[in-house]
């Protein structure tokens, strides 16, 4: 499981027009999954989401985690992150996961993250045409893989 990680001041998914979800200051996850994901994934990664220290303390040192905010967090399925460009110029995603995989994966994760923020997060659609909307505050960007744990 792969995500991208975004401290944003807002951010926003748009879906046939109409604003589906949107956040304040937080964190803008984007998750990608392919079919060797499992609970240990979700676990670990929620576990880092949460407790990641981004977040400027009194001195401007990026030192508080997400919980302790209680910052928001808008999770957005994207199955681009599992993209190989080894070969030529088009992408491939065949490491990413059909929806028939991902979408409990997908599932099981919000309800893990939830959990252990304490509070509902906000989400796009799985598999649909979303347009997204954000004021990065940094920028702190951060891409994780839970197969690596770098």
């Amino acid at each position: 499981m792969r995500v991208v990680i975004q401290r944003v001041l807002s951010a926003s998914v748009t879906i046939d027009g109409n604003i589906k979800s949107s956040i304040k200051k937080g964190l803008l996850v984007f998750v990608g999954i392919e079919d060797e994901d499992n609970n240990e994934d979700i676990e670990w990664l929620s576990n880092k989401i949460v407790n990641l220290r981004i977040f400027d303390d009194e001195f401007s040192v990026p030192n508080i985690a997400l919980k302790e905010i209680s910052g928001d967090v808008l999770l957005v399925s994207q199955f681009t992150l599992h993209a190989s460009t080894k070969k030529g110029n088009r992408p491939s995603y065949i490491k990413a996961s059909k929806p028939a995989v991902a979408v409990p994966l997908y599932e099981m994760l919000i309800k893990k993250i939830e959990s252990d923020l304490g509070k509902n997060i906000f989400t796009g659609t799985f598999g649909a045409d979303m347009k997204l909307s954000l004021v990065n505050d940094g920028p702190v960007t951060i891409w994780i893989d839970s197969k690596s744990r770098e």
